[in-house]
């Protein structure tokens, strides 16, 4: 006599014994966590914190502030003497339906800033002059704000048309000693940038 044959029987699903993998996971999660939250401590945020144009009968001036929060890879650069360039650049463009917006100007600020452990100072060149900064925030002052910058003459923007101007401010890893370059391409630690278009009468 033959047996009817039974369906097998489901496996019972185990529960994760404490020490288990349950509590692996859990301390993996709270691990990538950390990790995240320093990562954004650590990753560089800065912002422009003032922006103004102004347009009159001396053409298009730009006031400008950048609050400079340096990732840990370009601080450690500067502690170590290497030279760090910080370019400020402003275009002035016409809008135009017709065409692609015409550029009626441009303007550009390079700024060199070492520090020198000798004198435990920071040198700031720019435009073929330098001078010396007791503090790092000294220096960052000199460097990261602009009053009453001309970016356009007067001749230059055309009345009864909208224009606009595209700042950046940038710190510029172009102008570093080609090894390092190299060494740095592609870190998002040195992708140093701050933006803003604005339309102006």
């Amino acid at each position: 006599m033959h047996r009817e044959a039974r369906p097998p029987t489901p496996a019972r699903p185990r529960l994760l014994r404490a020490g288990g993998g349950w509590v692996a996971f859990r301390r993996t999660l709270a691990w990538l966590t950390c990790a995240l939250l320093l990562a954004l401590t650590v990753r560089a945020d800065s912002e422009l914190v003032a922006f103004e144009i102004v347009h009159n009968e001396e053409g298009v001036l730009l006031t400008y502030a950048v609050n400079l929060d340096l990732s840990r890879s370009v601080d450690d650069a500067l502690t170590k003497a290497v030279p760090l360039y910080f370019v400020a650049e402003a275009e002035v463009f016409r809008d135009r339906w017709y065409w692609r917006d015409l550029r009626v100007a441009n303007a550009v600020r390079t700024w060199r800033i070492v520090y020198q452990p000798l004198t435990t100072t920071y040198r700031v060149t720019f435009a073929g002059r330098s001078q010396n900064y007791a503090s790092r925030e000294e220096a960052f002052t000199a460097i990261s704000r602009g009053a009453r910058w001309k970016v356009a003459e007067p001749g230059q923007i055309e009345d009864g048309s909208r224009h606009y101007v595209e700042f950046s401010f940038r710190l510029d890893t172009s102008l570093l000693p080609r090894p390092m370059q190299i060494g740095i391409g592609g870190q998002a630690d040195w992708a140093l940038q701050v933006q803003r278009r604005q339309w102006f009468n």
